[in-house]
């Protein structure tokens, strides 16, 4: 209807951060900020209530002229599969600000600020339909993101802030690279839907596949180029671990979605045994380190790599279910592992330690805490009637039929999954009493409650009744798939 819906939604959070800007009380900064967030959720609910899933064509779409001379524009719009993410994003965001309420206690207004800034800037990302003003969104992000480890991290911030960015800023050179070359390549335009209708050369295909493969193998991370990831997690303070864990790890498998697989479709059929094996070599790898942890959080930080190998493990089978469900493992990942942050961050603000070889009986010390803890622990571990079980079966149904090899070494990172999960929550909430009688632990108050339950209700809403999210998703998949295998046949 010609309103700009998803300007609204891109950039509230970036008029917050500027009304931020001139308040001067942390806790005005705290509650503005919240606010905020929570309207752009609601923002994020109208678009998905005003979604029509009966098509795979762009809804809310908005374009006007940026820079004419070199076909660059203002371009928004989402599909089935970006519809998704904008609301995970926006479902995370708010949840940040209460993870950060007492957290944080230094420079509060500029973390709330870099916060509200990375939020508008994720969700550019998945709303951009112009190629340069995709780029400009994600190269953007790395700069509040770079801030919130650095500044607001641990002891080894300074270090795992640069690692971050070094790793990140590499891999979005050789995508500026493939940008400028697919830009001549594809007639001139930065327009991502003309973009998608070109049929280009093999050659050109298959150089622009490992371009786009390193960048976005970073942001995944897929190994071997991943080990950026646990010094991230385990310096940035849990909002940034619940943004790198719930949204900015899809980016990456966002990019093969929206680039790889529709631009380069004979380059990503003829790799994808290459891309199946990478996925089973990290569901595997991720899930023996994430065993040999005594670090919580790095606990929670190898297995985010093996579960992203599902991911992409999905997505290059090449089918419908396995596609669909690495797509919806995708947003489950976001739910169950932010919220896995969120308890590490938890128990890490009571007990100042994430040595897990130092808790024990928490059962007794904070039983609300423990139970909402098992809930996510059984999601990450996939049991039937959690989120991740729809999703998982779905990937390794189409992992299956893709190959049988790396079906059997999914299943096995599945094995490993269960017992370091189980382990953990055995270490944590279970046995003799340790920390929880030293520290006397307080469970969970009303704010941390409010953060916990939107999470814990969409890993038994996806578990029971997955219809309404496959049905978001369905339409652009099966096009998806049938501009792959139209181009790739030469149709």
């Amino acid at each position: 209807m010609g309103f700009p819906l998803l300007s609204l939604i891109v950039f509230t959070p970036a008029a917050g951060a500027a009304v931020l800007m001139v308040l001067r009380s942390d806790n005005a900064v705290r509650w503005t900020a919240l606010g905020v967030t929570v309207l752009d959720l609601a923002l994020c609910i109208a678009m998905l209530v005003g979604f029509d899933t009966s098509t795979h064509e762009m809804q809310f779409t908005e374009t006007r002229p940026w820079v004419p001379a070199l076909g660059i524009a203002y371009a928004l719009g989402i599909d089935g599969i970006s519809a998704l993410f904008v609301f995970l994003t926006a479902l995370l965001g708010w949840i940040c600000v209460l993870a950060s309420w007492v957290a944080i206690e230094r420079k509060v207004k500029e973390f709330m600020i870099s916060l509200l800034v990375m939020q508008a800037l994720m969700l550019g990302v998945f709303c951009a339909l112009d190629l340069f003003l995709f780029y400009v969104f994600w190269e953007a992000m790395l700069i509040p993101m770079y801030l919130i480890i650095g500044v607001w991290g641990g002891e080894g911030r300074v270090y795992a802030a640069f690692k971050f960015f070094l790793y990140t800023l590499a891999g979005s050179l050789l995508f500026l690279i493939g940008v400028i070359v697919l830009y001549f390549h594809g007639g001139e335009t930065f327009d991502i839907l003309a973009l998608t209708a070109q049929d280009l050369p093999f050659r050109v295909q298959a150089w622009l596949f490992f371009a786009f493969l390193i960048a976005f193998a970073v942001k995944v991370p897929m190994v071997p180029v991943h080990t950026w990831l646990p010094d991230a997690h385990v310096q940035a303070p849990t909002a940034g671990s619940i943004i790198l864990a719930g949204v900015l790890l899809k980016m990456g498998a966002y990019g093969f979605l929206r680039f790889s697989l529709p631009m380069l479709p004979e380059a990503s059929v003829h790799y994808s045994t290459l891309m199946l094996a990478l996925s089973a070599l990290a569901i595997v790898y991720g899930g023996l380190l994430a065993l040999a942890q005594d670090d919580l959080k790095k606990l929670v930080a190898y297995s985010s790599i093996s579960h992203m190998g599902f991911v992409t493990l999905g997505i290059f089978a090449l089918n419908l279910r396995g596609l669909e469900g690495g797509i919806l493992q995708m947003f489950n990942h976001g739910v169950t592992t932010g919220a896995l942050f969120l308890f590490v961050g938890l128990i890490y603000e009571r007990t100042h330690t994430r040595s897990m070889a130092n808790y024990g009986g928490l059962m007794k010390a904070a039983p609300v805490y423990t139970t909402f803890l098992a809930l996510f622990t059984l999601s990450s571990m996939a049991l039937p009637g959690t989120n991740s079980f729809v999703g998982e079966l779905l990937v390794l149904s189409g992992g299956f039929a893709a190959s049988m090899a790396v079906g059997t070494a999914a299943i096995l990172g599945a094995l490993l999954g269960a017992a370091y999960l189980l382990g953990m929550y055995r270490k944590v909430a279970l046995g003799p009493a340790s920390v929880g009688v030293r520290y006397k632990i307080r469970d969970v108050n009303a704010r941390e409650m409010a953060a916990i339950l939107p999470l814990a209700v969409f890993v038994l809403w996806v578990g029971l009744y997955p219809k309404p999210f496959l049905g978001i998703i369905d339409a652009s998949v099966k096009h998806l798939l049938a501009q792959v295998h139209a181009k790739e046949s030469g149709q």
